[in-house]
């Protein structure tokens, strides 16, 4: 099911979401929507407060950055083949170089 895309503005973007756990009401359905919802608005990545959750949960399918000619063979390689779900994230370590690209915020219109 393609859901609703709340737009900049809305509260819920700026809460601090959630954690949430692994028997958490619907995952598995949510899931699969947030990706439907995803590549239907032809975006890379999704998470739960742009459709309106304040959860820490988010979705991301990095294939389409695999095109890109000036990466290497190893690092398309791992991107065709990025298609995750995050729940809880959390940063532990940030390494390598920047890395320069177009945002493309689907709440963004």
């Amino acid at each position: 099911m393609i859901l609703p895309i709340v737009a900049y503005g809305d509260p819920v973007l700026r809460k601090v979401g959630k954690n949430i756990e692994a028997d958490y009401p619907g995952l598995k359905e949510l899931v699969a929507n947030m990706k439907e919802t995803m590549y239907n608005a032809s975006g890379v990545g999704l998470a739960a407060p742009q459709i309106g959750r304040p959860i820490r949960l988010f979705v991301i399918d990095a294939s389409p950055f695999a095109e890109d000619d000036s990466l290497n063979e190893v690092d398309r390689n791992v991107l065709k083949n990025f298609n995750r779900v995050f729940i809880n994230p959390k940063i532990v370590e940030e390494e390598g170089e920047e890395w320069v690209f177009n945002e493309g915020c689907l709440s963004i219109c």
